[in-house]
């Protein structure tokens, strides 16, 4: 089922990522580029998180990226799943939540110290909010960003 990212999986978790974005678009685009990088930074610096991949044994049909944060509110690590992402055909047999309830449990790497789990969800995806409700998240905040402009980050040209 989900399991550690290895590097054989990377070029899969890339495709399936720019997936995620065609789909779902963010507020920013996620170039290739970043994926790569960010799936070499989880691997050479675990502390930042964990890739994860789902595989019903035909290699990578899903994966979802773990990073961990400390919150001062909540008294300890929180993990927040950035993405999560399984290939439509796979939907609604239970895969994102076994990922979640994994998670929960402390039986999947990247939440084994958690005091908490966190997801972000675009306001137009309501497949995406019902399942995490369904799976006991709850929230009204509002997250906000703002995006610094510093060399080597290889930030994308916004679409106009």
């Amino acid at each position: 089922m989900w399991r550690r990212a290895e590097p054989a999986d990377d070029e899969r978790v890339v495709a399936l990522c720019l997936a995620l974005n065609a789909e779902d678009r963010g507020q920013d685009p996620v170039p290739a580029d970043h994926i790569r990088r960010t799936l070499r930074a989880l691997r050479d610096v675990p502390s930042r998180g964990s890739a994860v991949v789902l595989d019903i044994g035909s290699g990578a049909c899903g994966y979802a990226l773990l990073i961990p944060f400390w919150s001062n509110e909540l008294g300890g690590q929180v993990c927040a799943i950035d993405e999560l992402y399984v290939e439509p055909a796979l939907r609604g047999r239970g895969h994102a939540r076994a990922l979640i309830e994994g998670l929960a449990a402390g039986t999947l790497p990247g939440a084994e110290d958690a005091v908490a789990l966190t997801v972000e969800v675009t306001p137009a995806n309501d497949g995406a909010r019902r399942l995490y409700e369904r799976a006991g998240f709850e929230g009204t905040n509002r997250s906000m960003r703002r995006r610094l402009d510093r060399p080597g980050q290889g930030r994308p040209t916004p679409p106009r």
